[in-house]
């Protein structure tokens, strides 16, 4: 069932537990998600990054797969279509494509144009039903191209853009894109709290959920984080499923060099660890 986050948002705030994000890259990584969320009753976001998107030809494409495999597989759970990091015209890219909710990344302008064009687009999104998400402060390393050191945000710049109406507030705190290095000095919970003084309900969005420890991510959202993205982690399980396939020869094997055949390790660890994040973020059951 495609909607906006902002409902399901609202409930894990309230609720105390967090809705994952879990990026798609393909007809695999859509229907093991989406399979995963309806088998554990629990609301989930599509994320898309514009990488992605251009990698699925485009996010119209994007947008009928899903409708298309949500309606097919009779997903009765929550399921919001969302930008990741998006740019200006990525955000009207998916308005225009059918997304149910946006992403605009305004992080790498000054405060002002950030909360000039975040202004535009919440103004656009909801006219449409849509959710918006906002960024403040920088998420480290690199996804898609958009590269950030890692700025942890500032809670009174948090609180000008949460106060624009957006659904959903993405602000840095010391978390990183991809893999965590063994120096990692772990979130910076004192920003967190501040952050989560300042903007009271305000859905709170953790980026680069992937390989923080789980007594963090309690905290985290205990402080109101609500949604929590996951992208690298189904990486590495999916190129670790698929390479032990290929070097134990299930691909020599009759016809083990079948896609639907060679694919299915990656995807059934692809639920696997959906399975394991959401039962973590705490939003099994949550679906109604």
């Amino acid at each position: 069932m495609l909607v906006s986050a902002t409902e399901m948002l609202k409930k894990a705030k309230e609720g105390h537990y967090a809705v994952g994000q879990f990026n798609i890259n393909n007809l695999e990584w859509t229907k093991a998600i989406l399979l995963t969320a309806e088998e554990l009753k629990s609301p989930v976001i599509l994320g898309v990054s514009a990488g992605a998107g251009k990698y699925m030809t485009g996010f119209s494409t994007v947008a009928a797969m899903v409708k298309a495999m949500d309606e097919s597989l009779g997903i009765t759970v929550p399921v919001a279509l969302h930008l990741d990091h998006g740019t200006y015209d990525n955000c009207y890219d998916c308005v225009k494509a059918g997304f149910t909710s946006i992403m605009f990344d305004g992080s790498h302008y000054d405060i002002e144009e950030n909360v000039e064009k975040t202004t535009e687009l919440v103004h656009v999104a909801h006219k449409l039903g849509l959710s918006i998400e906002a960024e403040v402060g920088g998420i480290g390393g690199e996804e898609d191209g958009v590269v950030s050191a890692g700025e942890c945000a500032d809670p009174e710049e948090c609180k000008r853009v949460a106060d624009l109406g957006v659904d959903m507030l993405a602000a840095g705190i010391g978390n990183i894109h991809g893999k965590y290095p063994a120096d990692w000095a772990g979130l910076r919970f004192d920003v967190l709290d501040n952050i989560q003084a300042k903007t009271g309900m305000m859905p709170l969005v953790l980026h680069g959920g992937t390989g923080i420890p789980d007594d963090q991510i309690k905290k985290a959202i205990s402080l109101g984080v609500s949604k929590i993205n996951v992208n690298t982690e189904c990486q590495l399980v999916f190129a670790e499923a698929t390479r032990k396939y290929v070097e134990a020869g299930k691909d020599l094997e009759g016809k083990g060099f079948d896609p639907r055949k060679l694919l299915a390790p990656g995807t059934e660890a692809i639920k696997a660890t959906v399975k394991e994040k959401m039962e973590l973020f705490g939003s099994v059951g949550k679906a109604n």
